[in-house]
């Protein structure tokens, strides 16, 4: 019976810990911790810490870019890439603008968001384009002039669980 009653617990701690994670909150600006944004700048400093005396480790060099925010200091955000590469980048440089990186070489590209809609391009791994509507499993992006859907599972820059209007 003891050890029923401290699996319950345990479940219970599970869930209210899992709450407490999916509702974490910047304690800036109040949005969602973690969030994905893009780079605005057509060249970024990622600095050490969060402030221009810190040491820049390098420079992200491509406009549009998805970054993920995963902490805010002041006008700071901690933000990470596709392959996990971080810093610290100043607010001004990012943009709420949404874009993904494709995650499969040849990325089929539909008409529609099911999977037997017709193909209108395909695309190429490491494209960013940009991030409109998403259901659950299907997001419209525009990128090179083509807009379609596309299976959201092998794009970087938008969560699974996410839904957009």
């Amino acid at each position: 019976m003891k050890t029923l009653g401290k699996c319950v617990a345990f479940a219970v701690l599970c869930v209210i810990g899992a709450q407490a994670v999916a509702s974490e909150r910047g304690p800036v600006t109040n949005l969602p911790i973690p969030r994905y944004v893009s780079l605005k700048a057509s060249e970024g400093n990622v600095r050490r810490g969060p402030s221009l005396t810190h040491r820049i480790d390098w420079v992200f060099k491509h406009r549009d870019m998805p970054l993920r925010i995963t902490a805010e200091h002041g006008h700071w955000r901690r933000v990470q890439d596709r392959d996990g590469a971080g810093g610290w980048v100043h607010y001004s440089l990012l943009s709420g603008t949404r874009t993904v990186i494709v995650d499969e070489d040849l990325l089929q590209i539909r008409s529609k968001p099911e999977p037997e809609a017709s193909v209108v391009a395909q695309l190429e791994l490491g494209v960013v384009a940009r991030l409109g509507p998403c259901n659950e499993t299907w997001c419209r992006v525009t990128a090179g002039g083509h807009r379609g859907w596309a299976d959201k599972s092998k794009l970087w820059g938008v969560a699974q669980d996410e839904l957009r209007d």
